[in-house]
């Protein structure tokens, strides 16, 4: 059964593709097996995150139509909201990208965060890595856009991509540390805004080596995306940092690959923790409840 999921998905198959996502996403018993059986991929996965409002869905979308005009084959992970009822993704944002739904070089998937205060799924990396077995050019995962928080992304992306507005100037003076450091390239979008200008020029200042701790200058891009304008510069951008240095690409890639082991085990030694249970447990002991007491058995 698995070996037949992962020869379609390699053929390019998006219905087993799609057929595989869900029994990742819902945790259908044996799915671990269907995971150990993925080979060894190299495709790049570009992340691309920011604070909401910045114009991320309308930068893929522009991103995307460029890369299919370069007979290039895409896969997308959009990781949306997640309903307060169902814990499915609100899906308003993708009609943004509701061209591509259909295109035979573009496969698009919407993910909910389930409540995950990091801007992304439980099972994205498994989910990632199923569409790394595909044969695609390039993986693009947009964040939900939850602020400071979505640091997570850097644990994932082989690039990360941080989108800001010409607005966010004072924003940027307090953004913390972490935002910061995670991005591989910067994009100002919607940059035909007054003080544009002075934006870029400040956002480089902050931006310059003798300010952080990056060696290299990071690029900073300015794009109006609903008009594709600046995606040839940004994805120029991109293309260089995928062929950078080869042992800053490997560094970088051992400390992915500790990342995601790192959330892979904690999430399996969890799995078996179920908070309803921790409560009826500490309601049962009463008055006499010790907290360290009580996490010692586990």
């Amino acid at each position: 059964m698995w070996p037949q999921y992962i020869l379609q998905i390699q053929q390019g198959d998006t219905k087993a593709l799609a057929r595989s996502i869900s029994l990742v996403e819902n945790e259908v018993n044996g799915y671990e097996n269907l995971m150990k059986m993925l080979p060894a991929s190299t495709t790049p996965v570009i992340g691309i995150t920011g604070p909401p409002g910045a114009g991320k869905s309308t930068l893929v979308d522009a991103l995307i139509s460029l890369l299919v005009s370069k007979e290039k084959k895409v896969g997308v992970l959009c990781v949306d909201p997640s309903s307060p009822f169902n814990l499915g993704a609100l899906l308003g944002d993708r009609i943004r990208m509701s061209e591509w739904y259909n295109h035979p070089d573009v496969f698009i998937r919407s993910l909910a965060t389930r409540g995950s205060l990091g801007g992304l799924h439980p099972k994205i990396i498994e989910i990632s890595d199923l569409l790394k077995a595909a044969p695609f050019d390039y993986i693009i995962v947009e964040t939900v856009g939850v602020g400071q928080s979505e640091i997570e992304i850097a644990g994932l992306a082989d690039i990360s991509i941080v989108t800001v507005v010409p607005e966010a100037g004072d924003e940027i003076q307090t953004m913390k540390a972490g935002l910061m450091e995670i991005a591989d390239i910067f994009v100002v979008n919607k940059s035909d805004r007054p003080d544009a200008d002075l934006f870029v020029k400040n956002l480089k200042m902050m931006l310059a080596p003798a300010f952080n701790t990056k060696q290299q200058t990071i690029p900073v891009i300015k794009t109006v995306a609903s008009q594709k304008k600046g995606i040839e510069e940004l994805l120029t951008a991109i293309e260089e940092c995928i062929n950078g240095e080869q042992g800053t690409r490997n560094h970088k890639r051992s400390w992915l690959l500790a990342e995601k082991a790192y959330h892979l085990i904690q999430q399996k030694r969890m799995a078996n923790i179920n908070k309803e249970a921790l409560k009826l447990s500490i309601e049962a002991a009463g008055n006499n409840f010790n907290l360290y007491q009580f996490i010692g058995q586990f």
